[in-house]
């Protein structure tokens, strides 16, 4: 098995390794065919405009590209992030900004200038429940309800089983992608350890000649990418679990507060003990005996707590 330790540098991520690169140009003009029902075949006239040190939970996940005054930008996530329109909104404004210059266009003139069309595609590959294909609105975050009609907007793609297989059938390279991802997953499920899985995954892709030329020239990176990709799937996941339980601690603390406050102020150092207490089946306990006393210190008696005299 080839020996590969996670990266924790900022590094890319598989997807822009393989449709973000001049080395594999033509996998990009593949996929802007099959996302815009084209069929452009020079991939010469396809520029790469990415901004390179955008850095997304430690890795570059951004692909940016400008092809017949259209300026598209795609992102591949695995967890769902409904901030995705503001994230764009600020990356292109960016990327129009280094147009401008490159041009040189005088946008404080009299004259019309002329810009790029914008596109903003967001890849989906996580294990969540979405939709196959989701349009984020930029002004479900407004404060308020805007009538001045600005709108920015992300569409997000669910690559994995089922949902977008005809975007997939489309573009061969997108679907091979997706095939490892899937394999190291169905490896995982299994049993296997995640390097194990990816080893596995990366191997039986190279011996049914999936993407088998660039993971023979690419096994390395393509491994340690895998690897942190996925033990970032782990951690992203691992901080929504810690982040419900919090809730759940937080939510049986303020129900103790609301009974016991029927008896009068609660002593700081008795809010205090509550709020800090992690073992959510402690504070159900608390809970019980909060909903049964008739008095603060009865309930301070039931949990142990002494006051010094």
């Amino acid at each position: 098995m080839l020996d590969v330790k996670v990266n924790r540098e900022y590094k890319d991520r598989l997807f822009r390794f393989r449709f973000g690169t001049e080395e594999y140009k033509a996998d990009m003009l593949s996929l802007y065919n099959a996302l815009n029902g084209t069929a452009y075949g020079n991939v010469e006239e396809l520029s790469i405009t990415t901004i390179e040190d955008v850095i997304y939970v430690g890795m570059k996940n951004d692909i940016s590209i400008l092809l017949d005054g259209n300026l598209s930008l795609w992102e591949q996530q695995s967890t769902l992030n409904p901030n995705m329109p503001i994230r764009g909104l600020m990356y292109f404004a960016n990327l129009y900004e280094q147009y401008i210059k490159v041009n040189k266009l005088n946008i404080y003139g009299t004259k019309l200038q002329k810009i790029p069309t914008p596109r903003y595609v967001v890849f989906y590959n996580g294990i969540g429940n979405s939709e196959a294909v989701t349009e984020l609105k930029l002004s479900d975050a407004f404060l308020h309800e805007s009538d001045g009609g600005f709108e920015w907007t992300a569409v997000v793609y669910n690559l994995n089983r089922g949902k977008n297989d005809k975007l997939l059938e489309q573009c061969k390279p997108l679907s091979e992608y997706m095939e490892l991802l899937n394999r190291i997953r169905d490896n995982q499920k299994s049993g296997m350890d995640i390097k194990s899985a990816v080893n596995a995954a990366v191997d039986s892709c190279i011996a049914d000649g999936i993407m088998a030329e660039f993971l023979i020239k690419h096994k390395a990176e393509v491994m340690s990418m895998c690897l942190t990709e996925f033990d970032e799937e782990v951690f992203v996941n691992g901080m929504k679990e810690e982040g419900r339980e919090e809730g759940r601690l937080e939510e049986k603390a303020e129900s103790i507060f609301a009974l016991l406050e029927d008896y009068g102020e609660i002593p700081e150092m008795l809010r205090k003990l509550i709020m800090e207490q992690t073992d959510l089946e402690l504070l159900r306990k608390w809970h019980k005996y909060a909903a049964r006393v008739e008095s603060i210190e009865e309930f301070e008696e039931k949990i142990g707590l002494v006051r010094e005299s």
